[in-house]
């Protein structure tokens, strides 16, 4: 193995799937299995065969219909572990049997109940039992960064001269931090492999203090060229280090960490997507590489930049990743994403109407956080009030209960001048309208009244459109808003202008 390469090591359906709630079927397993070779990881840790007679048999299906990575199945260092992992990897064209063992004191003592020299007698006793059935064995001395050191790096030894090729340091439980862990694994690089260009150090971090991406980047320096992780982080506790972000981190910054890797990242977004439908575990929305957000910008200052070029604030390509970078269109964002998202639309508005649409954008903003292309269409087919001649809405009072008669207090402006009046209705949108045809002074009726969601959730915008009669004639007029009553107002305001102005 080149020594600047870097192996990736997915345990998603091992250590992955311990994460509390999460129960994989086989043909979960399989399924992820297949996405995992699509997006060419080098070691599937396909589960741990001896726990249970469900995980021996997903094993068995990954080991029989999954070609490309090696497949591995941890196991303890007891003989009926190691002789269940051999028979379930059988079918496999690669495969590696992971032996582990506790090596810290309060592992040893409370969990083991065994001594040191019994510790170094089962390494070297399963490790030789596992090397008997394949080539590619792999040791871990469980809980490492907790251990003596001394004591810890004397067990690799032995895993070595019985056969192991493969010597993974876990910070079993997050303890770990950077500085430390690479002068750790700078005496595990030159005690245990030395010249032996055969060995491949590697590293299986936690999460439990946010370091577990950083320690395994960090071990690279060290000598390491394998990296455990799982997809999105799963695992147990606060998860693993995250197998799509050592890929990514790698890959933009090859420069830094000299080493290459044979992923092909186009597969992580549909591989995270994936993980997470199966497991039943979301995404969340900041996650690095694979979350909602990862390439979204909603800030004025960002969006600008991005529509000049992609370059200004983002790293990596979102195509790289399989994902697509998006302009969020909220109450941070300003004019030139406004602009964007009309130009994307083929919608073109002259100066002044450009000015009002982008006006009603950012009121409606404050309010419900991100306006969809929907949101967009929606607030530029709502005709402005505010042109000369027109009157516009100012404000509306609306009140109303079980045992009160609804009404409604509205203030418009016409000509500087403004009107307000109070009525009471039917409801509280009828109460609206007839306090808006008395504010007009128009003897008109509201003859049909329709609302469609624009967006959905609780704070859905909604457009409303009606139409009202005056004499012989009908106008029509539409409002948009996450209030409905007061969208009913603006759409009542706008065909009562039409109205007035006949």
């Amino acid at each position: 193995m080149d020594n600047d390469r870097l192996i990736i090591f997915d345990t998603t359906l091992r250590d992955g799937e311990q994460a509390p709630g999460i129960a994989l079927s086989t043909s979960d397993k399989l399924a992820i299995a297949h996405q995992l070779a699509k997006l060419k990881v080098d070691v599937i840790e396909a589960g741990f065969a001896a726990s249970s007679d469900g995980d021996h048999k997903a094993v068995r299906a990954i080991a029989e219909n999954v070609k490309g990575p090696v497949i591995a199945s941890l196991a303890r260092t007891h003989p009926d572990d190691i002789d269940r992992a051999a028979d379930a990897l059988s079918p496999a064209e690669r495969k590696r049997i992971h032996v582990f063992i506790s090596t810290s004191p309060i592992h040893m003592e409370r969990m083991l109940r065994m001594t040191g020299d019994q510790v170094m007698t089962a390494v070297t006793e399963s490790v030789t039992r596992a090397r008997s059935y394949v080539d590619d064995v792999e040791f871990s001395p469980q809980d490492a960064t907790r251990s003596d050191a001394d004591f810890m790096i004397a067990t690799c030894k032995a895993a070595v001269e019985a056969g192991a090729t493969t010597i993974n340091i876990p910070d079993t439980v997050g303890y770990a931090v950077p500085a430390d862990f690479v002068e750790l694994m700078r005496r595990v690089y030159s005690e245990v492999r030395g010249d032996r260009t055969d060995i491949i150090i590697s590293t299986h971090c936690h999460n439990d203090l946010g370091l577990a991406v950083a320690n395994s980047l960090s071990a690279i320096h060290a000598g390491a060229r394998q990296i455990e992780g799982a997809i999105n982080g799963i695992g147990e506790r606060a998860g693993n280090t995250s197998t799509e972000e050592i890929i990514m981190a790698i890959k933009t910054r090859e420069d830094f960490f000299g080493v290459e890797i044979g992923a092909d990242a186009t597969h992580l977004f549909d591989t995270s997507r994936l993980v997470s439908r199966l497991t039943g575990y979301p995404v969340q929305y900041n996650k690095a590489v694979v979350g909602r957000n990862a390439f979204a910008h909603e800030s004025g200052i960002h969006q600008h930049g991005v529509l000049r070029d992609r370059e200004t604030y983002e790293i990596m390509d979102a195509a790289s990743v399989g994902q697509a970078s998006s302009i969020i269109l909220g109450k941070h964002s300003g004019r030139a994403a406004f602009a964007d998202a009309l130009e994307r639309l083929d919608i073109s508005l002259e100066d002044d109407d450009f000015s009002a649409a982008f006006a009603r954008f950012k009121e409606l903003a404050d309010r419900k956080g991100e306006i969809t292309e929907e949101g967009i269409l929606a607030i530029v087919s709502e005709e402005p009030d505010a042109d000369a001649g027109k009157a516009h809405l100012v404000a509306i009072h609306v009140a109303g209960g079980n045992h009160e008669i609804p009404s409604a207090t509205v203030t418009i402006e016409l000509g500087g001048v403004e009107r307000e009046a109070t009525a009471r209705g039917d409801g509280m949108v009828n109460a609206a309208f007839v306090a808006l045809r008395t504010a007009f002074d128009l003897d008109a009726e509201l003859i049909d009244y329709r609302v469609s969601p624009v967006t959905s959730g609780a704070d859905a915008m909604a457009a409303v459109d009606v139409i009202v009669q005056l004499d012989s004639n009908t106008f029509s007029g539409r409002g948009v808003s996450t209030d409905v009553v007061e969208g009913s107002a603006r759409a009542f305001v706008a065909a009562l202008n039409k109205a007035a102005a006949s």
